[in-house]
């Protein structure tokens, strides 16, 4: 973990950080929180961490790319977000903490380039 940390920039290292918290969170709601009862558990923990688990494969093998892989799939999981948000109002911490996780990977994985975009120096 010592190479991610010192070639990766901070904003790089929060959305690592952002991956593997999503991913313990949604393995915690659809296993112990609040399971499904439509699927087993396994089954719907698997497909509910499927997306983001390349990024986090990227992370653990030190890959640069593993932040804007988590963002893509971080889109996926803000989608699932709003659509339980939506649609079972009276579970509503959890889809927010998945937002708000999903956001987080989101705009950490991207800062580097807003902030390179944002306040560039010297317009022409």
């Amino acid at each position: 973990m010592n190479a991610l940390v010192s070639r990766a920039s901070l904003a790089k290292r929060y959305a690592v950080l952002g991956i593997f918290s999503l991913l313990i969170w949604m393995i915690a709601w659809l296993t112990w929180l609040s399971p499904s009862e439509l699927l087993p558990k396994s089954v719907a923990t698997g497909l509910a961490v499927a997306p983001m688990l390349p990024a986090a494969l990227l992370a653990l093998f030190r890959r640069p790319s593993a932040a804007f892989w988590g963002g893509v799939a971080a889109l996926l999981y803000f989608c699932h977000a709003i659509t339980e948000l939506w649609t079972a109002p009276d579970t509503w911490p959890m889809p927010l903490v998945e937002l708000l996780l999903a956001l987080w990977i989101i705009f950490a994985g991207n800062w580097d380039g807003l902030k390179a975009k944002l306040f560039k120096r010297g317009h022409t």
